[in-house]
C-alpha cells in the first residue's frame, strides 16, 4: 500500500538527497557515534552546509526560509529507512528552533540565526527538572532581576542535546505563581556555553538513543543578560504550549517510520533465516505476525499522515497531536516488540538493527508529554 499524497515534487528531490547523504556521513560512522554518546559536531556543519539547519531560518540570516514541517518528517524518515537517527537534529530543528524563530527580537535574530543555520550554534532547551516530570508548573529553577541582568539558580535534568549545546533556552520562575495560576511567573531565559556558573554536568546513559546526548545542567549564580530574554517576562507557559503540537508530530514521525523499518527488517531477516530446512517466513506464524505488523504501520501512517498536512495547514489542535502521539508511539511499542521476537535470540544481540529500534522506541511513551498525559488531553477533548 504505502501510497501517499503527503509531499511536493521539490520535496521529493530532498528526499533522495537525504538519502545520499544519511548512506554517506552517518551509516559508516553511527557505531563510533553511539560509543562516544554524541554525533560530532563536524556533521551539524556538514548539514549547515547542505542547508538542512537553516531550512526555516529566513534567508537574510543565511536560512531558506521555508519553515515547511514535511522536510523535517522527511529527515526522520530517510534516517529510519537507513536504520540510523540523526542524533539532536530532530530536537534541534523541531522542538528548539521554533522558539527562537517566533521569540527571538530583531536583535537576537542578528546574534544567533546565522550560527544556527550554519550548524555552528548548536541549542537545547532546558524544562526538565529532578523532582517535577510532566508538571511543568512544578519548576523550581529561579532568576531574580538584578539591574540589565538575570541571577539564575537551579537545575534541570534529561536535556536532550543540553553536553553539546551552546545556546540553552532555560525555563526559569521570575515570580512566584499566584493562588489562581500555578502557570505564572515562568520565563524563558538563553544561556550561553561559558556563561561563569552555567555547569554541564554527567551525560546520561540511556537504553536507548545512544547518539543523541542527554545532560544534566546546573546554574548557580548565572548572570543572564535581560538581552538574553525570549518575549516577554512570566509568559513562557503560553510560549512554552505554541509548539506542543508540532513537537508531539515530531515524534509521531520517528515511531511511524521506526516502526516501519522494523517491519522491513524482520521481512529481510525471516527471508534469510532458515528454521528446520526452510526460511522463516514461510511459516504462517511468520506470515501472520508480519501482515499484523505491516497493517498496524500502515494504519498509523494514514492517521500520521492527515495530522502533518493540518499541520502545515495550521489546522491541527493540541488535542489531535495528542491522539496521534499516543496512537503511534503505543503502535511502534506493539509492533517493534512482535518483530523482535522474530528474530529469536539474535534480536536480543545489539549488533542486530533490531535491539536498537526496541531500545530506541521505549522512550517516545514518555518523552513529549507521558501517553498517560496524551489519553488526558483526548479524554478532556471529549468533555470528560
Amino acid at each position: 500500500m504505502n501510497r501517499r499524497a503527503v509531499f511536493t515534487a521539490e520535496q521529493e528531490d530532498f528526499r533522495l538527497l537525504i538519502h545520499d547523504f544519511v548512506a554517506r556521513e552517518i551509516v559508516p560512522h553511527y557505531a563510533e557515534w553511539e560509543k562516544a554518546g554524541e554525533a560530532p559536531r563536524s556533521f551539524f556543519r556538514s548539514l549547515g552546509s547542505l542547508g538542512v539547519m537553516g531550512m526555516a531560518i529566513p534567508e537574510k540570516f543565511g536560512g531558506a526560509g521555508n519553515p515547511d514541517f514535511r522536510y523535517n518528517v522527511i529527515l526522520q524518515e530517510e534516517a529510519s529507512l537507513a536504520l540510523v537517527t540523526m542524533s539532536t537534529v530532530r530536537t534541534q530543528l523541531d522542538v528548539i528552533l521554533p522558539y527562537f524563530l517566533r521569540y527571538a527580537n530583531a536583535e537576537q535574530q542578528e546574534r544567533w540565526f546565522p550560527g544556527m543555520a550554519a550548524g555552528e550554534l548548536l541549542t537545547a532547551v532546558a524544562m526538565t527538572e529532578p523532582g517535577t516530570g510532566s508538571d511543568l508548573a512544578g519548576i523550581a529553577t529561579r532568576a531574580a532581576r538584578d539591574g540589565d541582568s538575570y541571577v539564575l539558580n537551579g537545575a534541570k535534568t534529561f536535556i536532550t542535546g543540553g553536553y553539546l549545546a551552546d545556546l540553552v533556552i532555560v525555563v526559569a520562575r521570575t515570580a512566584d505563581a499566584t493562588p489562581d495560576d500555578r502557570r505564572a511567573g515562568l520565563t524563558l531565559l538563553v544561556v550561553e556555553d561559558g556563561m561563569p556558573g552555567f555547569v554541564k554536568g554527567r551525560k546520561l546513559e540511556k537504553i536507548g538513543l545512544k547518539t543523541q546526548d542527554t545532560a544534566e545542567l546546573s546554574f548557580s549564580d548565572v548572570r543572564v543578560p535581560v538581552a538574553n530574554r525570549l518575549g516577554e517576562e512570566g509568559k513562557a507557559f503560553s510560549y512554552l504550549g505554541h509548539n506542543l503540537a508540532q513537537e508531539r508530530m515530531t515524534i509521531a514521525v520517528g515511531a511511524v517510520a521506526q516502526a516501519r523499518a522494523a517491519v522491513d527488517a524482520a521481512i529481510a531477516y525471516t527471508r534469510e533465516r532458515r528454521l528446520f530446512g526452510k526460511p522463516l517466513a514461510s511459516f504462517q506464524n511468520t506470515k501472520f505476525e508480519l501482515a499484523a505488523c505491516y497493517t498496524e504501520v500502515e494504519a498509523a501512517q494514514a492517521l500520521l499522515d492527515q495530522a502533518i498536512l493540518a499541520l502545515v495547514a495550521g489546522e491541527l489542535s493540541g488535542a489531535d497531536a495528542a491522539l496521534v502521539k499516543l496512537f503511534t508511539s503505543e503502535m511502534q511499542a506493539r509492533v517493534v516488540d512482535r518483530c523482535l521476537q522474530l528474530f529469536g535470540g539474535y534480536g536480543y544481540i545489539t549488533e542486530y538493527p533490531i535491539a536498537r529500534l526496541y531500545a530506541d522506541a521505549r522512550v517516545t511513551r514518555i518523552y513529549g508529554g507521558t501517553s498517560e498525559v496524551m489519553k488526558s488531553i483526548v479524554g478532556k477533548s471529549l468533555g470528560l
